[in-house]
């Protein structure tokens, strides 16, 4: 039995309305000055709601709540596209990983209400990461208590993504009750950013813009509806949505490594040194053949665990998903930096994209969850 490794035709149109669009909207370097505040922010409310108006923006979410109702393989397109395409629409990803999240334990007034937002173009965030609770998230200690009409929420989180642009932060704490271990009594409880008590501080990085924050919460209120599932229930909840996580970060390494190798075959088929373009040297092409047989495993196998995902949406694939967040991530660092070398001194100027293209590759091997991480995942599902 033949296997069909090619897209659908309602997939291919899908990608063609997506590089058409991202070509009208951001394909010139004048637009993304524009749209980027001079390249000081990842993220275009514009662009996205203009996604969103034309259909184009969270496939994956039901037609009821204003996406498609398609599926993840659609999800790794747009993720892919817009990152090869430098559309930026940054803080995207971390909503669609609220989206997963929401859509498995929501509410029908949650769903309509943060999904509905999420295929509009407005920006959902999530906050796990403490200063002592990184890799080891469930040794998280912010806490939930429970009060008249709701939860009073304490404590401090960190690298939480678009928390300064985002209409809700949902924040995986633990239930001040529960005496249980560590991977027990922990909750999901949406806050409003602009809540009394709430405080949200940018961290400097190499990027240059303001991408995450600490979220400081003293004393923060949050209703009894703001609960997202069971009290008690988050740490299972949490595991259901990191498969889908390790994608996402997948599909932008994997666009950001097409990015990189489409850089470099432009710039060595350009550049001429001793009277011939240097994409005709062999230590270059080495290099070019190189990056594009190792971007081809990582589409083959982002592409792949996806389709696993839409045939069996309640099934786990923490194997897989590893797999595939450790390669595409890997690869788009090792894309990047030959594509770096290829461009010489050029690369380190920034009219050229691949100078910022480096500090993006190097923070995808550690964001969620470092890939040695990854790779204990991997072993341990592997019985070692």
């Amino acid at each position: 039995m033949a296997i069909d490794f090619t897209f659908t035709d309602e997939q291919q149109a899908y990608r063609d309305a997506l590089r058409e669009t991202f070509k009208r909207e951001a394909g010139t370097s004048e637009q993304l000055e524009k749209l980027t505040d001079g390249h000081a922010t990842h993220h275009s409310f514009d662009l996205a709601k203009t996604l969103g108006s034309s259909g184009l923006l969270a496939p994956s979410i039901e037609e009821e709540f204003g996406g498609a109702g398609a599926g993840i393989v659609e999800e790794m397109i747009l993720l892919e596209e817009m990152t090869r395409r430098q559309a930026p629409i940054g803080a995207y990803p971390v909503s669609l990983i609220v989206a997963g999240a929401t859509q498995k334990f929501g509410t029908p007034e949650q769903k309509q209400l943060v999904l509905g937002n999420i295929a509009s173009g407005g920006v959902e965030a999530i906050a796990m990461s403490e200063p002592e609770a990184g890799s080891d998230v469930a040794a998280l200690t912010t806490t939930a208590e429970k009060v008249d009409g709701g939860w009073k929420l304490n404590g401090v989180k960190v690298w939480i993504s678009n928390a300064h642009i985002a209409d809700r932060i949902l924040i995986v704490c633990r239930d001040k009750s529960s005496d249980g271990a560590k991977h027990e009594g922990l909750c999901m409880i949406w806050i409003d950013p602009k809540a009394d008590g709430v405080r949200v501080d940018g961290i400097e990085t190499i990027n240059g813009y303001r991408e995450v924050n600490y979220v400081y919460m003293d004393d923060v209120f949050a209703a009894d509806d703001a609960l997202l599932g069971q009290a008690g229930n988050g740490w299972i909840q949490l595991m259901a949505g990191l498969n889908v996580e390790r994608l996402i970060i997948g599909g932008i390494a994997l666009g950001q490594a097409k990015l990189a190798l489409d850089e470099a075959l432009t710039y060595g088929k350009d550049r001429k040194q001793f009277g011939r373009s240097i994409s005709s040297f062999q230590v270059q092409q080495h290099r070019l053949v190189d990056m594009a047989t190792e971007i081809e495993l990582a589409h083959l196998l982002i592409y792949k665990v996806a389709a696993d995902v839409d045939r069996d949406p309640t099934a786990m694939f923490p194997k897989e998903a590893s797999m595939a967040k450790v390669w595409a991530t890997e690869t788009a660092e090792r894309a990047v930096n030959a594509s770096f070398k290829i461009h010489g001194g050029y690369g380190y100027a920034t009219e050229y994209p691949i100078a910022r293209q480096v500090a993006h590759s190097l923070v995808a091997t550690t964001f969620g969850g470092t890939n040695d991480i990854q790779r204990n995942i991997i072993a341990k599902v592997m019985g070692l």
